[in-house]
C-alpha cells in the first residue's frame, strides 16, 4: 500500500489532463476520419480514411495559413525575445524608477485578448485610427493598415509583441535575480567586460529558462486566435489568416467539423515536432531526469 502512495496522489492530476487534453485530441483524430457536419449525428457521419489528411496536403488555403502561422510565429518569437531579455538586462539592477517601469511593462498581460484586439483595431482604424493621427503629424501619409495585406500582417505582428514581450520580460528578469552573486563576482574579479558578463556568463546560465520561454511562446503563437478574429478576421483575403483561425472558419463557417479535425491533427503535431527540436537546444529537466 505504501508503493501505491504517490500514484494515488497523482491520480486526480493524472484524470484532469487526461479529461483536459488527452480525451480531446484523441476524439479529434477519430473525428478526422468523418465526412461530420454540424447538425447531423457523429453516427450517421460517412467515414473517409485518410482523405481529409491526403486533401489537406494539397489545400492551397490550408497551406498558406501554415505559411501565415510560420511567418507570424519568426517574427514575433524572435523580436519578443531580443526586446524581453534586453529590458530584462536593463532593469535588473534596482535603479530609480525600475519598479515603475516594470509595472508598465507588465501591464499589456493583464489585458484579454479580445480587448487587444479591440483596442488595436481601433488605433490601426484607418478613418479615427490614433496611428495615423499622429502619422500626419510627420507629414505621414493614412494608411489602410487592416485593409493592405502587408500591412495587416505587420500590424498583427506588432500587436502580439506588444502584448507579449512582458512575458519574456517577467520570465528573464527573474531567472537573472536568482543567479548567484558569487558566480557574478568571481567573473568581475576575471576581469570580464560588460559584453562578456552578459554572453558568457549570465545567459549561459539561463539558458534553461530561455528554453521555456521561447517554448511556451511557440505553444501560444500557434493557438493564437482571438486578436486576429476580432481585429481582421484573417483577412484581407488570408493574409493574417492563421492555422488555429483557418481551423475555426472551417469547423463554424464552412461547418466542416470532420476535415477541421483532421487540420487540428495536422497543428498538434507541426507544435509537437517544433517542442522536441526546441528541447533538443537543452532540456531543463535533463539534469534532474540524471539525479
Amino acid at each position: 500500500m505504501q508503493k501505491l502512495g504517490p500514484y494515488f496522489f497523482i491520480l486526480p492530476a493524472v484524470a484532469v489532463m487526461f479529461a483536459g487534453l488527452v480525451y480531446p485530441v484523441l476524439q479529434a483524430f477519430y473525428l478526422s476520419f468523418f465526412d461530420w457536419k454540424i447538425g447531423t449525428d457523429i453516427d450517421d457521419a460517412p467515414f473517409v480514411g485518410f482523405a481529409h489528411f491526403i486533401r489537406m496536403m494539397s489545400d492551397e488555403a490550408v497551406l498558406e495559413s501554415l505559411w501565415v502561422t510560420l511567418r507570424f510565429g519568426f517574427w514575433t518569437i524572435t523580436i519578443e525575445m531580443f526586446l524581453g531579455v534586453s529590458l530584462a538586462l536593463l532593469l535588473e539592477k534596482p535603479i530609480r524608477g525600475a519598479s515603475v517601469f516594470r509595472t508598465i511593462f507588465i501591464l499589456p498581460l493583464m489585458v484579454s485578448p479580445v480587448v487587444v484586439g479591440l483596442i488595436w483595431r481601433y488605433l490601426f482604424d484607418a478613418r479615427i485610427g490614433w496611428i495615423n493621427y499622429y502619422l500626419g503629424y510627420l507629414g505621414i501619409e493614412p494608411q489602410v493598415w487592416l485593409g493592405d495585406a502587408q500591412l495587416a500582417f505587420f500590424a498583427m505582428v506588432f500587436t502580439d509583441i506588444w502584448q507579449w514581450t512582458p512575458f519574456i520580460f517577467i520570465i528573464v528578469i527573474a531567472g537573472l535575480q536568482a543567479l548567484p552573486s558569487e558566480v557574478l563576482e568571481a567573473s568581475k574579479i576575471d576581469g570580464a567586460n560588460w559584453w562578456q558578463h552578459i554572453f558568457f556568463v549570465k545567459l549561459p546560465m539561463i539558458k534553461s529558462i530561455l528554453i521555456i520561454a521561447l517554448l511556451l511562446r511557440l505553444i501560444d503563437v500557434f493557438r493564437a486566435l482571438e486578436v486576429m478574429f476580432i481585429m481582421t478576421g484573417g483577412g484581407p483575403g488570408r493574409a493574417t489568416e492563421v492555422l488555429s483561425l483557418h481551423i475555426y472558419n472551417r469547423a463554424f463557417t464552412t461547418q466542416q467539423l470532420g476535415y477541421a479535425s483532421a487540420i487540428s491533427v495536422l497543428l498538434i503535431l507541426i507544435v509537437f515536432l517544433l517542442s522536441l527540436a526546441i528541447l533538443k537546444l537543452g532540456n531543463p529537466m535533463k539534469d534532474k531526469a540524471d539525479i
